[in-house]
Parts: structure tokens; C-alpha cells; sequence
């Protein structure tokens, strides 16, 4: 629909060079909102990553690229029309907007479940750096994606008919209409590209930060009638958890000296890995700070291959179950080692990350106590094993209040309210040394 532009429109279009056919004439009702005031990042949030990845200059919003990760808006959105001007600072840059994206990152993952429209410099089409399965202003879904022989899909992707991208640094214009889970993409004032039955059609708009220095102008989104996205289309509130871990140095960690052959920043992806060897008094890794009331999110998977051994079967009781000799019997599996996070400043309240029958989640120094009552035994005694194969990312989901905590892993309630006798009342968090190098990511914790 083409409509006859007001003065502030038009003047709005010469500002930034183009004039845009596509748009329609806002209403009281459905007004032009500024989603960046120049000055501040107030309405956005970085999920994983360090408060400097994304800053503002010169009433630009200023992405370094470093650590890979997102930014997200504050509120969900369903129908709207969104205008962005973005600048590569590198030729080969790389970035994307979302659209509908889920508030909490993938496990193991710097990324969000969501829509990306691509938001590459031309310079990414240089032999060798990109091939066939991504360009610019491609819409696809980012989430739930698998390995072919040619990289990394997921879901339908949709091309754009034209490459209207300047390159770098030349500024360049994205609008984009998102409506009832179809996605509308105009570069530079032509739409190239239209991406169909997405879904989910609700959810947060995100920067991303992706290797390369990025800069973002003159945001603005008008809203468009909406409320038919069911609950299934709608991503799930965001926790407000805030970042732990920023990926980029240990700020907010007691990293002594005879830890830092150690626990190091895994490389791009911004994680947290630990090789199994520290051997100072105590090893662990510590938050400088002190936690009483939380949730915690922390995701880990295992860098070494399997090896199989026997390990001790636990009743549901959290008593060990013994043949008819009252020997402890025993189940092979396979495991990569040994870890835990320590809640409190107590080792006594770790829960265990290992590869026993019983699973993940377990709070050994509660269930092994044969002085704790037998309820709090039983409770500390994971209801189901809920770890993914060695290799394979999880992620705990850790809510502490007063003594008591349940404890979510890959989605399955495994501990549910346990009531840890004795637990100090306020202590740091710690990532637990004992064998086996492990890798952690999206570490993000919410006081209560």
C-alpha cells in the first residue's frame, strides 16, 4: 500500500538517503517508536554477553563482535514493521538482526531460538569464507538445526531475490514487516526477500554480536494489530537472568595464579573451559561475590571421550542398593569425569555433574549422609537421569530459596524442593575441580 509521506517522513528519509515505497503512514494508534534514544542502551539486554560487546558512540550503537552472543529487547513482539540502518566496520563482517526470538539462549549455545534476517558485508562472499548456505538478507531460523556436509541448517531459508548490500563501511537500510509469522525484507529500499510460515510469530527482537565490529543507527518499529499468536507460537518469557560468566575475561571470578593454566575463556563462542588439572588447595572456580536467594543457569558438556565403567546403583531412597551378600551392586555406564556446582561456598552442597546410574543433579553430601534424616536423602536423590550422552551440552536450571532447592536439568525437574539441613545462609558459587576436563557456557543467575 503507497501513501503520500508527511514532511517529518520525508525529512526522515532524506536524513538517511532513501525513501522508502513500502511503508505505510502511521497512526495515533500505531505510532513510529524509537527503539534506541542515541544516548544509552536503555530497553535492551545483553543475554550472554559482556556489558562492553555492546556500547554507544557518536549516537550509534557500537557491537565489537567479541565474544559471539545477543542483545535483546526487553519486551516481546508479534506484528510490526521494523526499520534498522547497520554499518560493517570489516570487510567479510557478520551479523543478523531477530525477530521472535526466545529470551534465554540454546543450550550450549551463544544463540537464540529466533528468526535471523543475515546481515553480512559483501566481503563474506570471498572464496572460502562463506559458500552456498548463507548470504545477504537470507531470513532463516536459527534453533534446532543439524550438521549436513555443507554446514550448519536449520528449517527453511529463504534468499533474497537481489544483493542490494553496500559494502563495508558504507551504511546500509533493512525494513522489515513481520507479520502473522511471514517476514517481508526490503535492502536499501527494495524488498529481496520474503520468508513464510515461520514460527514462533511472538517473541523478543535481537542484535547479535558475531566476530566483527558492527554498528547499528536510527531504530524504530511500528506495531501492527495483532493477539491471534497462540501459546504455541509465543516464545517463553525471558527469566531476567543476568550473566555470570562474560565471556571474555573473568571478571566477577577469583582466578588466582595457579589457576590460570586452568580455567581459561574457550575462544569465540565466549565459554568456559576447565581441563580437570588444577592442583592448588582449592581448585574450584568462585563467584568474588556472595549469593543467598537465586535461580542459576548453567550449561556443561563433557571434552573427553566416554570410557565405560561400573558405578554404584542408588535407590530412590538415596541408600545404595546391595545384593544378597550386602555388597554394593553395581551398573555400567559411561562417564568423562567428575564435576559439580557448589552452592554457598559449600562443598557439602554440590550438585554433582557425573555419569552414575542415579544422574546429574544429585547432591552427593546430603544423599551419601547416613546422618540426614532419611527425607532429605530421598529428596537429594535425582527422580530421573536426565543427562544427555558424553559430548552432548545440558543445562541446569538451579532455583535456591532458604535451604531448600530444586534443581531442573534438560528440562526435567530432577530435584524437586530439597531441604539441605545446615546449607550456610549466604556464600559464593562455585564451578567444582575433581576430574575430567569440562566445558560451561550461558552461566546466568537471577537474585530473588
Amino acid at each position: 500500500m503507497r501513501f503520500t509521506p508527511t514532511l517529518s517522513v520525508l525529512l526522515a528519509c532524506v536524513s538517511s538517503g532513501l525513501l522508502l515505497a513500502d511503508s505505510t503512514a502511521p497512526t495515533e494508534s500505531n505510532p513510529w517508536v524509537s527503539l534506541f534514544n542515541g544516548s544509552d542502551l536503555k530497553g535492551w539486554i545483553p543475554v550472554n554477553v559482556a556489558p562492553s560487546t555492546f556500547g554507544v558512540r557518536d549516537g550509534m550503537i557500537v557491537c565489537t563482535g567479541l565474544p559471539v552472543g545477543m542483545m535483546r529487547t526487553e519486551r516481546m513482539y508479534e506484528n510490526f514493521e521494523l526499520e534498522v540502518e547497520w554499518q560493517h566496520m570489516v570487510p567479510g563482517g557478520n551479523s543478523g538482526v531477530f525477530v521472535w526470538a526466545s529470551g534465554e539462549p540454546q543450550v550450549g549455545s551463544p544463540f537464540l531460538h529466533g528468526i535471523e534476517v543475515q546481515v553480512l558485508d559483501l566481503g563474506y562472499d570471498a572464496k572460502g569464507k562463506n559458500g552456498w548456505y548463507t548470504t545477504h538478507g537470507d531470513i532463516f531460523p536459527v534453533g534446532n538445526t543439524k550438521m549436513t556436509p555443507f554446514g550448519r541448517i536449520g528449517g527453511q531459508r529463504s534468499f533474497p531475490i537481489e544483493d542490494r548490500t553496500k559494502a563495508s563501511p558504507e551504511w546500509n537500510h533493512y525494513h522489515l514487516v513481520a507479520n502473522e509469522g511471514e517476514l517481508r525484507l526490503s535492502v536499501n529500499g527494495k524488498e529481496v526477500t520474503v520468508g513464510k510460515e515461520t514460527t514462533p510469530r511472538k517473541g523478543y527482537l535481537c542484535l547479535e554480536s558475531e566476530g566483527s565490529e558492527i554498528h547499528f543507527r536510527n531504530l524504530r518499529i511500528r506495531e501492527l494489530p495483532g493477539g491471534k499468536a497462540t501459546p504455541e507460537q509465543t516464545r517463553a518469557e525471558a527469566l531476567g537472568l543476568t550473566p555470570l560468566f562474560n565471556g571474555v575475561n573473568f571478571d566477577g571470578w577469583k582466578l588466582p595464579e595457579t589457576h590460570q593454566a586452568h580455567w581459561k575463556v574457550g575462544g569465540e563462542d565466549g565459554s568456559l573451559d576447565y581441563d580437570g588439572k588444577c592442583t592448588a588447595p582449592d581448585p574450584h572456580l568462585w563467584t568474588t561475590k556472595s549469593y543467598k536467594d537465586f535461580v542459576l543457569q548453567v550449561d556443561w558438556r563433557w571434552k573427553d571421550k566416554p570410557v565405560k565403567t561400573d558405578h554404584p546403583v542408588v535407590n530412590p531412597d538415596g541408600t545404595y542398593q546391595l545384593d544378597g551378600d550386602g555388597r554394593r551392586v553395581m551398573a555400567a555406564g559411561e562417564t568423562a569425569g567428575d564435576s559439580g556446582i557448589l552452592l554457598r561456598g559449600n562443598e557439602k552442597s554440590q550438585i554433582n555433574i557425573w555419569g552414575w546410574p542415579v544422574g546429574s543433579g544429585e547432591i552427593f553430601g546430603y544423599r551419601d549422609d547416613a546422618q540426614m534424616p532419611p527425607a532429605v536423602r530421598a529428596a537429594c536423590t535425582p527422580r530421573v537421569r536426565a543427562d544427555n550422552p558424553v559430548g552432548k551440552w545440558n543445562r541446569f536450571l538451579i532455583t535456591m530459596k532458604g535451604e531448600q532447592v530444586t534443581i531442573v536439568l534438560n528440562g526435567k525437574t530432577v530435584v524437586d524442593n530439597a531441604r539441605l539441613p545446615g546449607v550456610p545462609a549466604t556464600g559464593p558459587l562455585g564451578l567444582q575441580h575433581h576430574n575430567g576436563a569440562i566445558e560451561f557456557a550461558n552461566v546466568a543467575i537471577r537474585e530473588l
